[in-house]
């Protein structure tokens, strides 16, 4: 195995993360799958509300590439199909029936077949762009991660529990659909012996975890080149797939923060009721934002929503803490937080912290401060391609390796930005006009 040191980026310590590696079922009566989950895809629905659906069935498919699917995670009846702007599919939600019917398909055929109408290829990631893969494209080489290292994220060892065999049949499938190879990204020490792949340790701090920061560290992505990107438990739902005829829907999600109870593992079914997964766990504080998947990356959802992609994490922290708190920003208390040494918790560098939604601060203009630079372990200069991006320059943006980022890259400079701009925002914009541009 090789071992990559990555010198940048930073692990941001939160209170609320499991210390326990038992797993609680949880039962969900409502499940939801979100279009917007998946990137790229322009949904046509193929069910209407009142339609029964067996698990595994086609929900709905991308006008583009219609083989591209998406299917239901449960059986059941569809009791709402959610529409947003101009008809917008936002959801549909379905109701699980007591009958377990479940979908199996042939996995003799052709490989891309089987993952293009399982559903499995909408949670497959591609480089340029951040999106869906390209049917018609054969990815150059395909970046596994084998870790999250997001702020309180799970240990996929929990997750990936006794589904090793399923691991590397994934691996071998992936193997096959491009003539490049298959790269892994895991911590030292980790457990599983993978085999017709590439393993490569990653030692640093957040975002070593991200498989694009993990393929710009070992081939980086050029203008013209696809490759694509997934993490080790969708590599695991593909090998059981290929294994047993049946797309495994189920997942185990770490439900965390500084206002959850009792931070633990519980397993469900992908695109759960938050209420359900929730239930009686957290504080009883109106104040709380809620947030499917991690504080850097994850989609802020209420009570009532659900369960997101990448299906794996639910966290709950403060929206304002302290709103009336004495002398706001220049105060001396060493319970402020800051990456950097502006407030004396420097001193503590390993102490967990409670950290609320609050922006401490509003929009300004660029303060080019390298602070980018510090926290993006890839070889390029973020400030400067954000500022491309803004002013869509194309040539710029490209010289500048836009085809390498995705929003997740960013989430961490985001989070120490000085001018507070929302800089997952602003990479998703420009790669999806630059899509539209060069496509």
């Amino acid at each position: 195995m090789a071992v990559v040191k990555l010198r940048k980026g930073y692990d941001l310590r939160l209170k609320g993360g499991v210390s326990d590696n038992s797993v609680t079922p949880v039962e969900s009566r409502m499940c939801a799958v979100i279009p917007d989950d998946f990137r790229g895809l322009i949904p046509r629905l193929d069910v209407k509300e009142g339609d029964t659906v067996k698990k595994g069935d086609l929900l709905c498919h991308d006008r583009q590439f219609t083989e591209i699917a998406v299917t239901s995670p449960v059986s059941g009846i569809v009791r709402e199909i959610r529409r947003g702007e101009r008809r917008k599919v936002e959801a549909v939600i379905i109701e699980k029936s007591d009958n377990d019917e479940v979908r199996t398909f042939d996995v003799s055929g052709e490989i891309k077949s089987v993952l293009l109408e399982s559903g499995l290829w909408a949670c497959i990631t591609q480089r340029p762009y951040a999106v869906i893969p390209n049917p018609n494209i054969e990815p150059r080489d395909i970046f596994v991660t084998a870790f999250d290292s997001a702020p309180l994220a799970p240990d996929f060892s929990v997750i990936l529990e006794g589904k090793d065999a399923y691991v590397q049949r994934g691996i071998d499938v992936l193997a096959s659909l491009t003539s490049g190879s298959v790269y892994v990204g895991v911590r030292n020490g980790f457990p599983m012996n993978i085999k017709n792949a590439k393993v490569n340790i990653f030692e640093g701090a957040h975002p070593a975890g991200n498989a694009g920061i993990q393929a710009a560290n070992i081939k980086p992505v050029n203008k013209g080149e696809t490759v694509w990107m997934l993490d080790l438990v969708t590599v695991a739902r593909i090998g059981e797939l290929f294994a047993t005829g049946v797309v495994p829907f189920d997942t185990v999600v770490a439900v965390t923060g500084s206002q959850v109870r009792a931070p633990q593992y519980v397993k469900c079914v992908m695109g759960s009721s938050i209420a359900d997964i929730t239930d009686g766990n957290i504080a009883e504080n109106e104040n709380l934002r809620i947030i499917s998947g991690n504080v850097l990356t994850g989609d802020i959802v209420d009570k009532t929503g659900y369960l997101r992609f990448p299906y794996r994490q639910v966290t709950v922290i403060d929206e304002i803490d302290n709103p009336g708190e004495f002398m706001g920003w220049a105060s001396l208390s060493t319970k402020k937080f800051s990456v950097y040494r502006s407030f004396f918790s420097w001193l503590f560098p390993k102490k967990s912290v409670a950290l609320d939604a609050k922006l401490n601060g509003s929009e300004r203009a660029i303060v080019m401060s390298g602070e980018y630079d510090r926290m993006l372990p890839m070889d390029i200069y973020g400030e400067f391609l954000i500022k491309s991006i803004l002013a869509f320059d194309i040539e710029k943006m490209e010289q500048l390796g836009i085809y390498e980022v995705a929003p997740e890259d960013f989430a961490l400079c985001e989070f120490v930005d000085t001018s507070k701009l929302e800089l997952q925002r602003i990479v998703r914009e420009g790669l999806d006009r630059l899509r539209k541009e060069m496509e």
